[in-house]
């Protein structure tokens, strides 16, 4: 039993458990509640590094985030009880790489873990603000050293985003796997969206994705009964709609091996053509029955690599 989450040092940020409600049709959390875990924790870390009203109508300050890496390990089912802990991996003068680790409480196995960049900024202007004394010692007093399990497997945590244009979704014929709006409920007090909205909205939009890709192909299954499941993300947040906005998901199969794939989703404007936010993925076929990742056959690989958008980055 992996147990290693205890071994890491930190606070205890949000504790709670895994809704029914809050699962897909894969009978498992969907990502955006992993990533509103990780915002209430956020919430958790800067009340106890003196920040107390960060994310209050009364907020001076607050903490803005930018980039987000995430790593799944074990997936998370109701009833499932789970907790939050959060520690800081460094610090500079307005930003932040936190370490959130979301732990089943019960068994202490990992469910994912979370390295987060913030920035302190005023709240209206988003200007970078300065730590204040109080708040970069208790941020100090909360490092921690970066566990191998929560490093980046497939990923890398280098490298900018914000490429991504309507102009270049339409020269490379990247899908639109998810249009829509910016509803008021998607907001959070200062009337900027929310991150866990940004993932759900392309979470939306993966049985499109998946449907373009495989339509009735014979191989995509192999017999079984076969979902899908994210095995790693970043995230690049890069606007912050407020309500009325809208927004829709370009997306693209970037590279294929044994037994994952590479999705790019730019997240765009469609009335300036600028992207909101950019993320990558690797995700995997999961056998429904057995709970088991599924290699591909050779015909499925080969399928999905003809697909392959060549020169699509994040």
């Amino acid at each position: 039993m992996n147990t290693v989450a205890s071994t890491v040092p930190g606070v205890e940020v949000w504790r709670g458990g895994v809704n029914a409600w809050e699962c897909d049709h894969m009978g498992h959390m969907n990502v955006r509640f992993y990533v509103a875990r990780a915002m209430e924790g956020l919430v958790g870390l800067a009340g106890e590094v003196g920040l107390a009203n960060a994310f209050s109508r009364r907020a001076a300050s607050t903490l803005l985030v930018k980039d987000q890496h995430i790593r799944f390990m074990r997936e998370a089912r109701p009833p499932a009880a789970l907790h939050m802990t959060a520690g800081v991996i460094e610090v500079s003068d307005a930003e932040a790489r936190i370490l959130q680790l979301l732990v089943h409480s019960t068994t202490g196995e990992l469910a994912a873990s979370f390295q987060t960049v913030v920035a302190h900024v005023t709240v209206n202007e988003l200007r970078p603000f300065p730590w204040s004394a109080r708040s970069l010692q208790g941020l100090e007093a909360l490092k921690v050293q970066t566990p191998s399990f929560a490093e980046p497997r497939s990923l890398s945590l280098t490298g900018g985003a914000g490429e991504g244009s309507m102009a270049a979704a339409n020269a490379l014929g990247l899908a639109p796997i998810a249009v829509g709006t910016v509803g008021a409920q998607d907001c959070d007090v200062f009337g900027r969206m929310r991150p866990e909205v940004l993932v759900g909205r392309i979470s939306d939009g993966i049985p499109a994705l998946r449907s373009r890709l495989d339509g009735d192909n014979p191989s995509a299954s192999g017999g079984k009964r076969v979902g899908g499941a994210v095995l790693e993300y970043r995230i690049a947040y890069l606007g912050w709609p407020e309500a009325g906005a809208r927004l829709v998901v370009r997306s693209g199969l970037a590279g294929v091996d044994e037994r994952t794939q590479r999705f790019v989703h730019w997240i765009l404007d469609p009335a300036t053509g600028r992207p909101w936010g950019s993320a990558v993925a690797v995700a995997a076929d999961l056998d429904l029955e057995d709970r088991k990742i599924v290699p591909f056959s050779q015909q499925r690989r080969s399928h999905l690599e003809a697909q392959v958008i060549r020169g699509l980055q994040f």
